[in-house]
This record gives C-alpha cells, sequence and structure tokens, in this order.
C-alpha cells in the first residue's frame, strides 16, 4: 500500500521565530523522519509576493526559512523540499484551474472578505488595496496541493477554509475533464503549541513580539529578558498558568524539567533566575542548529543546490501530471 502524500506549504515574507518552531518546524519535521508518509515541503515565493512587494525581503526569507528547516533536520533525501516559483508547471495548472473556478467561490475568501469589510469599516471603495493576487489566491493554493494530489494538509484551524476550496475546484475540474485530481483533507492539530510572545499574546511577527529562532547567545538572552512578567518579588509564589516564561519552558522541556520548574514558581523563584534558566534551556538546544543555520547563510549556493534537487523530484510529478491535463483540456499536438 502506498503512502498517503502530505504537503506544507512555507511562505517566504519573514525570518523564522521561536513560535514558528514549536508550532510547524519541529512537529513537521520529526514527521517527516517517521517515514509513515511522502512529505512534500515547498518555499511558497509566489505567495510570498501577495503581501510583501520588498524583492530584498522575499530573497533573503527565502534563503532564511529554507536553512532553517534544514538546520533543524529536515532531510531532502527523505522528503520533496522544493521552491514553488521553480516549478512551471504550478503556473499552468492555476491557469486550468481559474477557468473552472466560479468569481462566488473567490467572493467568500476570508482573506478578500477581511479586507472588504476593513475597507467598509474605513470608508474607502470596497476593493481598494485589493489586488488580484489578494483576490485569487485560493486558487493558486489549490494548484500546489493538487499538482502534487496530496492527501494531507496541515493547516491552522483558520486555514481550514483553502483545503475546503482546493477540494470544490478539484471536484468540479474532475467533473468536466475526468478524475484526474485527490480529494485533499485538511489536518488540524489542536493540540498544536501556540507559542506565547514576549507580550503575552500569540508570539507573531504582526504583533512585533517574536523571539527570532538563531539570534546570537546574547541577543537571544537579551531577547528573552523582555519577556513581560508581573511585579511578583523573589520568594513570592508564581502561577505558571499566567506566566509567559513557563509556558515557553514547557513548550521546549522535559515533563520532569517542566515539573521542576513548575516547583520553583511555588517556591517563588525569582523572575531574572527563571529567565536565565530559560535561556539556558532554549539555548542549549539551538546551540548546534544555529551552527550549521549560520553555515547555510554563508553558503547560498549549498541551499540552492538542495532547492534545485528538490524541484527535479517535484517536476517528475508536476511534468507528468500537466502533460495529461494539457491533453485533457484539448491543449495537445495537432494531428
Amino acid at each position: 500500500m502506498s503512502k498517503k502524500r502530505v504537503l506544507t506549504g512555507i511562505t517566504t515574507s519573514g525570518t523564522p521565530h521561536l513560535g514558528n518552531y514549536v508550532g510547524a518546524i519541529r512537529p513537521a519535521v520529526e514527521a517527516s523522519l517517521s517515514g509513515s508518509f511522502d512529505s512534500f515541503f515547498f518555499l511558497a515565493d509566489y505567495h510570498a509576493l501577495i503581501k510583501c512587494q520588498d524583492p530584498d525581503r522575499v530573497h533573503q526569507s527565502t534563503l532564511e526559512i529554507a536553512a532553517a528547516w534544514l538546520a533543524l533536520g529536515l532531510d531532502p533525501d527523505k522528503v520533496t523540499f522544493y521552491r514553488q516559483s521553480d516549478i512551471p508547471e504550478i503556473p499552468q495548472l492555476t491557469w486550468f484551474l481559474t477557468c473552472m473556478t466560479a468569481k462566488g467561490l473567490m467572493n467568500r475568501a476570508h482573506a478578500y472578505k477581511g479586507a472588504v469589510q476593513a475597507n467598509e469599516e474605513s470608508g474607502e471603495n470596497i476593493d481598494s488595496a485589493v489586488t488580484m493576487g489578494l483576490f485569487s489566491y485560493p486558487i493558486l493554493m489549490a494548484a500546489d496541493i493538487l499538482m502534487f494530489n496530496a492527501h494531507i494538509i496541515p493547516v491552522g484551524r483558520d486555514q481550514i477554509q483553502h483545503v475546503e476550496m482546493a477540494r470544490d475546484i478539484a471536484q468540479r475540474f474532475n467533473h468536466h475533464y475526468g478524475d484526474h485530481f485527490v480529494l485533499p483533507s485538511a489536518q488540524v492539530d489542536d493540540d498544536a503549541s501556540v507559542l506565547q510572545g514576549l507580550d503575552g499574546r500569540k508570539m507573531s511577527k504582526s504583533y512585533g513580539n517574536t523571539i527570532p529562532l538563531f539570534l546570537s547567545e546574547k541577543q537571544l538572552k537579551k531577547h528573552i529578558n523582555k519577556i513581560k512578567t508581573n511585579l511578583l518579588e523573589p520568594g513570592e509564589p508564581k502561577d505558571p498558568s499566567d506566566s509567559t516564561v513557563f509556558q515557553i519552558w514547557q513548550a521546549f522541556a522535559s515533563p520532569d524539567q517542566t515539573a521542576t520548574m513548575r516547583e520553583a514558581f511555588a517556591e517563588g523563584i525569582a523572575w531574572g533566575e527563571a529567565k536565565k534558566q530559560l535561556f539556558e534551556l532554549i539555548n542549549g538546544q539551538l546551540e548546534e542548529p544555529r551552527e550549521k543555520y549560520l553555515e547555510l547563510i554563508a553558503n547560498p549556493s549549498r541551499v540552492e543546490s538542495v532547492l534545485q534537487q528538490g524541484a527535479e523530484k517535484a517536476r517528475q510529478h508536476s511534468q507528468n501530471l500537466m502533460s495529461v491535463l494539457r491533453n485533457s483540456v484539448g491543449i495537445r499536438p495537432l494531428k
């Protein structure tokens, strides 16, 4: 029995932070190493262009994110790891799917509806600053998924709609042109760790409260010391359930280490000492990956080579499927 295919996209518009590692990178890498699935990982640089029109940022983010995943244990020999823009069949399939997608379906996409609502609330024209990239990107996302006939798409609960739309588009295409696409399913892990940021809210670049993943030791310590705490003095018992320091500790610690820190909180550990121990815990786990990451950042050609090899593997699938699809829609040699 063939393995089910799992596809994960990573948008290249930012610098990886601890929240990305705990919530996405670490579990995805662990799952890929288990060998239970046929895993596809891609750098979604076409998607990055929707929100980021800074060429240098998109380019640098591609390097940083690829280097981070590789440094943290993603094995390109065991998975298919590629850059979206290296697969020319993706935009071709996007157009095929666009021609089968009802505009009304795109009207219901969360991102577009959110932009329209914001414009209405501010008294602007409803389509002010809405690009066709923003409006139709669910079709590009569908092409990413359907190109490789992925069965399982790990997503956050707020992204389920993207997978449902891909299913809808695939069903319509299959009905018209024959069964070419697997109908994908969203996989939502409600137990996935959501890390708190410096201010206690969800760690997110949009909140400006992140701790970048591969800071130097000095900068990592500085960021951890910025974590917001209450005014309880040393010796006063502290509530772990109301502490960002403890929540981050728990995401990196073993059960025994977590129990020890919980006891220290009950005994009134000083915030400075708790942050010191948190730094030592995180730094100890990231020290070796940081060295690998910095080595890759200094040698971008090595990262490029890995991505090109991944693109070759991916195109073994995409070229074959597009050949079939072109024939199915009537784009074929004249005979």
